[in-house]
């Protein structure tokens, strides 16, 4: 992550939000006219009041008496400059308020898509790094565009219009009287620096706050991927009581932020209100004292003025909130977006062809947790052949893959695919010529069709029809309601395995990774796809893990790892004889299928 998000202030906030917002500028530069005419239009009831009190005044006090029909004219003059005034300013602020909606939608879309495009460039060691849990992640995406299109609304929709409205107002006070408009001033800095102090101590408390809520989105979103095992082991008050503790956490952390906010905001609204005693005293003593141009009139002109000049006090305070906890949520959204050492590294080789021939050296990889997967491992994987991978659980054989697919990088040594190495390679086309099924597939959210489409988006539908018999999952599809239009979600978990299947076999690519691909399957399903994976293997690079015999007794080259090096390497036949760690988990496989049975009922099936 990059380290200058730490050291996020305000300004640094909006520096990184102005490239977000520059594209409107037209908006932006509407929005601004437009408040601009709305702070004028919000001191008009200043002057009109001013104007109008002096002139009931005058009224009153004129020689020949108190006249009922100037009154009423003075009247509906001041009733009809009011509500017309209202009436324009409805329709400014509305339009300012659209303007500056629309560009804090647009920022928010932006937004988005800008950090779901990155994240799809990262690396997938990020992802298996402690605090970047998919929970974590989208907490920290959600939050960060809701709170940086919340302070794009702040800045443009509320704290412009509010502020320009207060200088202007400001402005007026020292045309009409420089002490009265000291004293405004004067109130505004001990404001800011109360609001600013608050920031201050507020800060850590919205971290642990934001921490705690990752932390709850990731349990709860835990809890719904493993509800299965929460209830087949009656785990269900455990799960609750984690996540009351966690509750209790959050509501404490946010009782102690309010309780801060509540005690500052006491004390700047108790500012504000020695400000108005202030404005009202000096007037009314200007007015005593008769002091030129000081009138009546002038003591509610101030008054008003002074209102709008603490409206955005009274505003501050919400508004500050919100910006910083929009720069707590934005040093871990900015933090997405500035990870340039999480991007995937890619090369510009690019073959007309690839034959898929594969060499590890001395490669070393250690995976962020710090659990060292392979070590000083080497291998040849010949092109056009198939290899199998076979060893223990956490031998390393689904690392292996992972590091020739370039999902991981190697610590040291070196890997080649066709005599280049492999960090040379275009990314993209490498993963073009590959394809991969891996014991647990995903399947999204969609129709059956677009689902095995993914393996080759522009197929035909005959094309993805018959990837789907390849992978015997063509009848199942066709007595669903919808057929290939059904949604892929409503298959089981082994018709889901043959959808995975389907798109490597529509894919067709010349290099093929198999990890456990029948682990889902049942023993008449699997027989089905060994018979068309081995179909489609001929010809091609072939690399297959699996805990099945069946799937690897008959591989060009058989590589058994232990903890994460090569031990025995050869022809499955021979490495069998060579005794060691794959002949007891070749006995062990066949007595846990008993081997022995199966062959007696099948010699009594012959001899019948």
């Amino acid at each position: 992550m990059s380290d200058t998000t730490s050291k996020m202030n305000i300004g640094g906030l909006l520096r990184k939000l102005l490239p977000y917002v520059l594209p409107y500028r037209w908006l932006l530069l509407t929005a601004l006219l437009l408040t601009a005419l709305g702070a004028a239009m919000s001191q008009v009831n200043a002057v009109v009041l001013d104007r109008a009190v002096d002139a009931i005044n005058g009224l009153l006090h004129r020689q020949g008496g108190f006249n009922w029909t100037e009154a009423a004219r003075l009247l509906a003059v001041v009733s009809a400059v009011l509500l017309g005034k209202e009436l324009l300013a409805a329709v400014i602020t509305f339009g300012q308020r659209i303007f500056g909606e629309k560009i804090r939608i647009n920022v928010s879309r932006d937004l988005s898509l800008r950090v779901v495009d990155r994240i799809l460039q990262f690396r997938m060691a990020f992802f298996s790094t402690d605090g970047n849990e998919p929970g974590k992640v989208q907490t920290r995406i959600d939050r960060g565009v809701m709170s940086l299109s919340n302070t794009v609304k702040n800045f443009f929709i509320d704290i412009l219009p509010l502020f320009t409205s207060a200088i202007m107002a400001l402005v007026l006070m020292f045309v009409a009287n420089v002490y009265v408009g000291l004293v405004a001033l004067a109130i505004i800095p001990v404001y800011f620096l109360i609001t600013a102090r608050q920031g201050t101590r507020m800060k850590g408390w919205r971290r642990r706050v934001f921490g705690t809520h990752q932390s709850l989105n990731h349990g709860i979103m835990s809890i719904l991927e493993s509800m299965s095992v929460i209830k087949s082991f009656n785990r269900q008050q455990v799960e609750a009581d984690r996540q009351a503790k966690l509750q209790n956490e959050s509501t404490d952390q946010q009782m102690a932020t309010r309780r801060i906010s509540f005690l500052f905001e006491g004390l700047k609204t108790f500012v504000e209100q020695i400000g108005t005693v202030l404005i009202i005293i000096l007037t009314a003593y200007l007015v005593l004292i008769d002091y030129p141009g000081m009138t009546i009139g002038k003591i509610m002109y101030h008054v008003l003025l002074f209102s709008n000049v603490s409206a955005p006090i009274r505003q501050l305070h919400r508004i500050y909130d919100d910006l910083n906890d929009a720069l707590i949520y934005a040093e871990g959204f900015f933090g997405l977006l500035e990870a340039d050492d999480e991007l995937e590294r890619t090369g510009s080789y690019r073959p007309s062809s690839v034959r898929g021939e594969f060499r590890l050296s001395h490669v070393e990889f250690t995976y962020s947790n710090g659990t060292h997967a392979l070590r000083d491992l080497s291998m040849t994987i010949e092109a056009g052949k198939t290899t199998a991978l076979v060893g223990l659980s956490g031998a390393g054989k689904t690392t292996i893959v992972s590091l020739l697919d370039k999902f991981y990088d190697p610590d040291s040594g070196s890997i080649t695919l066709d005599g280049v190495p492999l960090k040379d390679w275009d990314t993209q086309t490498l993963r073009d010529n590959i394809g991969l099924v891996l014991q647990k597939n995903h399947i999204f959210s969609g129709t059956i069709e677009e689902n095995i489409r993914y393996g080759k988006p522009s197929a035909t539908l005959a094309e993805v029809e018959q990837a789907a018999r390849q992978a015997y999952i063509y009848d199942a599809i066709m007595s669903m309601p919808g057929g290939f239009g059904a949604n892929a979600l409503q298959l089981s978990g082994g018709q889901q395995q043959r959808i995975a299947i389907a798109r490597m076999f529509l894919k067709n690519p010349p290099i093929i990774f198999l990890d456990e691909p029948t682990a889902s399957l049942d023993a008449i399903a699997t027989e089905q796809i060994k018979a068309s994976i081995d179909a489609i293997k001929k010809g091609r690079t072939v690399i297959v893990i699996s805990h099945n015999i069946g799937q690897i007794i008959d591989s060009d080259m058989l590589y058994v790892l232990d903890t994460g090096h090569v031990v025995q390497h050869g022809l499955p036949n021979e490495v069998y004889r060579q005794g060691g760690l794959y002949k007891e988990i070749f006995d062990a496989s066949a007595r846990s299928m008993n081997v022995d049975k199966i062959a007696e009922n099948l010699r009594g099936v012959e001899d019948r």
